[in-house]
C-alpha cells in the first residue's frame, strides 16, 4: 500500500493527486489535509462507519467504486474489504453543505465494522427511542420554519429556535 508522509504541503494544500482540482478546491480539510466520510448503506440509509480521506482517497473512491480510506493508526492507505472481504460497493458520493464531510453511500458487504458488527454505532447506544417533548417545536407563531434558513439551520444547532441569519 502506499504510505504518505505528509498530508499538506508547504502552502497548506494536500499533496498532488489525480482528485478533479475542481472538487479539490471546493474541499474544507482539517488542519491535517482529511474529511470525515460517512459511509452509509444506500437502500436502507443506515449509518455503517467513519472514515478518514484526503484527495488521494477521494480520488480512488471516485474512480475504483469502492471506499479508501485513510488509517491514522497504520499511515496508509486501505480499501474497505481487501482483507476482511466486507467490501463497501460506492453508490454516490455527496460533499455537505460546508464542504467539510463526505456522505458515501455503499452497498455493504458483510459487516462495516472492524469488530464484525454490522455498523461501528452498533456496540455503545447511548440513547434509544427516546420521546422528549418537541410538539410544537418544528413550527409555530412567530418562529421561522425549519430547513433552510430557518430556526434549526445554521451554527446554532438543531432546536436551538434561533434563524441561521441571526447566529
Amino acid at each position: 500500500m502506499a504510505h504518505m508522509t505528509s498530508t499538506t504541503g508547504t502552502t497548506g494544500t494536500p499533496p498532488s493527486s489525480g482528485l478533479a482540482p475542481e472538487i479539490a478546491a471546493r474541499l474544507k480539510r482539517s488542519a491535517d489535509g482529511f474529511l470525515p466520510a460517512i459511509a452509509q448503506q444506500y437502500d436502507t440509509g443506515e449509518v455503517l462507519m467513519l472514515g478518514w480521506m484526503d484527495d488521494e482517497a477521494l480520488h480512488r473512491t471516485l474512480t475504483t467504486g469502492r471506499c479508501t480510506y485513510w488509517s491514522r493508526s497504520r499511515r496508509e492507505y486501505w480499501v474497505k474489504g481487501d482483507t476482511s472481504g466486507h467490501f463497501q460497493w460506492v453508490k454516490s458520493v455527496a460533499l455537505d453543505c460546508d464542504a467539510d464531510t463526505l456522505l458515501v453511500k455503499v452497498d455493504q458487504v458483510g459487516a462495516a465494522c472492524h469488530t464484525g458488527d454490522r455498523t461501528c454505532f452498533d456496540a455503545d447506544v447511548l440513547l434509544k427511542d427516546a420521546e422528549h417533548g418537541h410538539e410544537g417545536v418544528e413550527s409555530g407563531p412567530g418562529r421561522a420554519e425549519s430547513g433552510p434558513g430557518g430556526a434549526e439551520s445554521g451554527p446554532g444547532g438543531a432546536g436551538t429556535g434561533v434563524p441561521a441569519s441571526d447566529q
